[in-house]
């Protein structure tokens, strides 16, 4: 059923979680079946990468971002909190500021290159004005933010199946019309090019973790950690590798063209007008995927406000960081240019140095070492055990970090390591992720282990007496409030 949504950045209570696992599945296939995700598959190919090479580094890339991400989406059910409220216990009450003003920056940042792509969409099918798409497009990727949860998952179903469709079309059809056989031989493999699609692919998939429980919070407890990963993971990494191929593949058929008149032109290839229904559809499903990060970046932007003061009236401050997120989005969006490859290359560049760190220490922290057992109510207590700035989750996110900068590869600084791992002519290898992971697990996991874990859950244990019967909004005046 259709509502404004109420619930914001709080506890969603056991009486009001509803939805099965599967719901989950067409969530995120939508979610990463859009043109956003055909880009990040030709991100290898202009770098002579053929396309049998780009698929395997894609295949690969996209298994290893989308597992982390799954395992993200777990903890949704277990807390009934969005994903970034999460990181209070890790980092502390205030030191979630760290990731909270990072995840801000990547929501805007991919719904500005979503905002190009759907730009030049529009100018080609109907000659658009790019100013006025962006503001169109903005309007109904925000209603569909400001209705919230269940409304999101009922337009991913629908949509869902019409890409399924599409891309069953497509497939099928550059298959039948004899271009899979061009595509599929292998060539030389070049290794630049290939790491390049392979992390550029994980980073993409891994960056849906900075949200991804925000789609799961309302489940019932109950559906469990397993059935809630594979639905997750099933459906970003169908729909995520599978457009991405699909990507790959525009790309090696029309190299020398744009990645919209790339889809286009081998839509047609199969019957004429076929690409402009290709584009049509990818062009929905990129206002979902833009609705979902519009509400992202709201419960973000509120979660960074109530770290300084109590938020009154929930309705009335979501419509406000949205519309405020829109405008700064079109902004954006308006001085970006249309070069649509070097956007994404330079956001997925800064994802992956910022959220690796993030995305280790959260999971160890869930899975390791408190195992899910954590305070809602303290959660929530600018006092509470979780204290206002946790050392230990703050130190390993720098340690992490630091680890990583000699293997970075940006057009600003380029690293010593990954220095060796390419040239000026056909770019750098950015293996930096491969770091980052376990540099700032084993920190994490080292730190933690001073770390009085049964004194915590007896103290979690009278925290969230009556959890249920109170709502955590009422229950600030008893713990303290911000401020």
């Amino acid at each position: 059923m259709a509502f404004i949504e109420a619930r914001s950045i709080d506890y969603v209570p056991l009486a009001e979680r509803h939805g099965k696992a599967w719901h989950l599945w067409p969530i995120w296939f939508s979610g990463d079946a859009h043109l956003a995700t055909l880009a990040t598959g030709a991100l290898a190919i202009p770098l002579g990468l053929t396309f049998g090479w780009a698929a395997l580094a894609i295949v690969l890339g996209g298994a290893l971002g989308t597992f982390f991400m799954a395992f993200h989406s777990s903890q949704g059910p277990e807390l009934g909190l969005p994903q970034m409220i999460q990181s209070r216990p890790q980092f502390g009450y205030r030191g979630a500021l760290l990731v909270w003003v990072v995840a801000l920056i990547t929501y805007v940042g991919y719904n500005v290159f979503n905002q190009v792509l759907i730009g030049q969409t529009m100018a080609q099918l109907a000659g658009m004005p790019p100013l006025a798409t962006y503001i169109a497009f903005t309007a109904l990727a925000i209603a569909l933010a400001l209705f919230g949860y269940d409304l999101i998952h009922v337009a991913q179903r629908v949509l869902a199946m019409v890409m399924i469709g599409a891309l069953l079309i497509f497939t099928v059809g550059v298959l039948a019309t004899g271009h899979g056989g061009a595509l599929a031989v292998m060539g030389p493999l070049k290794p630049i090019p290939f790491l390049v699609e392979f992390f550029g692919a994980a980073a993409y998939q891994l960056s849906w973790s900075i949200y991804v429980s925000d789609y799961s919070r309302y489940l019932p407890a109950n559906v469990g950690i397993r059935s809630t990963f594979w639905w997750t993971f099933l459906g970003a990494f169908i729909g995520g590798a599978w457009m991405m191929l699909v990507g790959a593949m525009v790309a090696a058929l029309f190299p020398s063209r744009e990645i919209v008149a790339q889809v286009s032109a081998a839509g047609d290839l199969i019957w004429h007008g076929f690409g402009t229904i290709l584009l049509v559809v990818s062009a929905l499903t990129l206002v979902t995927i833009t609705t979902l990060n519009f509400y992202g970046a709201s419960l973000t932007l509120l979660s960074i406000v109530d770290c300084f003061g109590k938020i009154g009236n929930m309705l009335r401050a979501r419509l406000l960081s949205l519309a405020l997120v829109a405008v700064v989005t079109i902004w954006l969006a308006a001085a970006a240019g249309s070069d649509v490859r070097t956007l994404l290359d330079h956001l997925l560049s800064v994802l992956i140095y910022l959220f690796t760190p993030w995305t280790a220490i959260n999971l160890v922290d869930f899975f390791y070492v408190r195992k899910g057992h954590y305070s809602i109510r303290e959660i929530f207590n600018l006092n509470g055990i979780y204290g206002r700035w946790n050392g230990r989750g703050l130190v390993a996110y720098a340690v992490g970090f630091c680890a990583m900068i000699p293997f970075f590869a940006t057009p600003v600084y380029t690293g010593p390591v990954a220095m060796l791992l390419g040239n000026a002519k056909i770019g750098y290898a950015d293996i930096s992720m491969l770091i980052g992971l376990p540099v700032s697990a084993l920190t994490y996991w080292g730190l933690c282990r001073s770390l009085d874990l049964v004194a915590e859950r007896a103290v979690i244990a009278v925290a969230d007496a009556g959890l249920e019967d109170a709502p955590i909004a009422e229950h600030f005046a008893a713990v303290g409030e911000p401020g």
